[in-house]
């Protein structure tokens, strides 16, 4: 049995960080954990400029803890009227490492998001050209199509003609959640990658309703079937650079998430790397966890590997029932458990 693991220090390439006094209670663990991360872009007001992107990544870093070295990677929130030059602004401004596309209310403040896909061509051709990312929640929107098959409505209605529309343009599925969205990737263009949390390695569907409805288990995408969930599992284990370590880490005020329509989103952020272990481990796959968690992505997003390395250890710790969270407290994953996994150095 390993005891301990040693990885280069890794990344994470989708997490939510918030604002104002949220911030500052998450910011420290996802910068104890990671050495980068891909910053989502969905405050309110979107992050839909530069300039707004500037000033977010500065709050965020005078944030860091003392001593951390912490790099936040920033993101633009595309919308229907997003003039082009933007991107040629987020090229040059160099802190800006993609734009994010929400589909208008696919998830938490999503609502300013695009509405149809063919209003940004012009955007997303100049993405192409000048080699910006497109991260993307893949999930349609219509009223009509079952929450649980969105996923894969997308990929027939909007991604897999938006790829082939713009063959040059690098594009990441974030959070995918079905077999579907893993043979999508494994079988795309070169340029095509996706990232996988640690909840939908974890857990299915039915983990939302065991013993009543259990809100914070609730996010978007929301948890699917256990096929799917192996799927994932296979995708994310199996070696393939294509996929990569993503937490999609939400925090919520508890009090948002358990009321009479609360909040999508799970917070990952105080033990993702424990958990995404936790998944690798009853995968039997361990040796694969630095390329999803530490190589795959710099690689694809053409940045340099980090310098250094992080330790965990096999030894069992109790998760706590909260944490701060501005003047409220977050409900964490795993809250009142125990993970067999802690990190004990950086």
């Amino acid at each position: 049995m390993t005891v301990e693991l040693t990885l280069r220090r890794p990344d994470d390439w989708h997490v939510h960080l918030r604002d104002g006094e949220a911030l500052m209670s998450v910011l420290p663990h996802t910068a104890k954990q990671f050495a980068r991360a891909i910053v989502m872009p969905n405050l309110k007001p979107p992050v839909t400029t530069v300039a707004l992107a500037g000033a977010y990544r500065d709050r965020i870093r005078a944030a860091r803890p003392p001593g951390s070295d912490f790099e936040p990677l920033m993101t633009l929130y595309l919308f229907d009227k997003m003039p082009v030059e933007e991107i040629d602004r987020a090229k040059a401004a160099g802190f800006i490492a993609g734009c994010k596309l929400y589909p208008a209310g696919a998830t938490t403040h999503s609502d300013a998001g695009v509405t149809d896909i063919r209003h940004i061509d012009a955007v997303l051709a100049r993405m192409a050209e000048l080699g910006v990312v497109l991260q993307v929640h893949g999930e349609v929107t219509h009223e009509h199509v079952d929450i649980f098959d969105r996923e894969q409505r997308f990929i027939d209605d909007v991604l897999a003609p938006l790829v082939e529309r713009h063959p040059t343009l690098k594009v990441v599925f974030e959070h995918i959640t079905t077999r579907a969205a893993v043979d999508f990737v494994v079988g795309a263009r070169a340029g095509v990658a996706a990232t996988i949390t640690p909840q939908h390695l974890l857990f299915n569907r039915n983990e939302i309703f065991r013993g009543g409805i259990r809100p914070h288990f609730y996010c978007l995408p929301v948890l699917k079937t256990e096929p799917d969930r192996r799927s994932l599992i296979e995708a994310a284990t199996g070696g393939n650079p294509r996929f990569f370590l993503g937490t999609d880490s939400a925090p919520h005020a508890r009090g948002a998430k358990e009321s009479s329509c609360g909040c999508a989103g799970m917070y990952s952020a105080h033990a993702a790397l424990e958990l995404y272990a936790e998944a690798f481990e009853e995968a039997g796959a361990l040796d694969k966890l630095e390329g999803f968690a530490s190589l795959f992505g710099p690689d694809f997003y053409d940045m340099p590997r980090n310098p250094g390395t992080i330790t965990l250890r096999r030894e069992e710790w109790s998760v706590p029932s909260a944490f701060a969270f501005g003047s409220d407290v977050v409900v964490p994953m795993r809250a009142n458990e125990k993970i067999r996994w802690r990190m004990i150095s950086t």
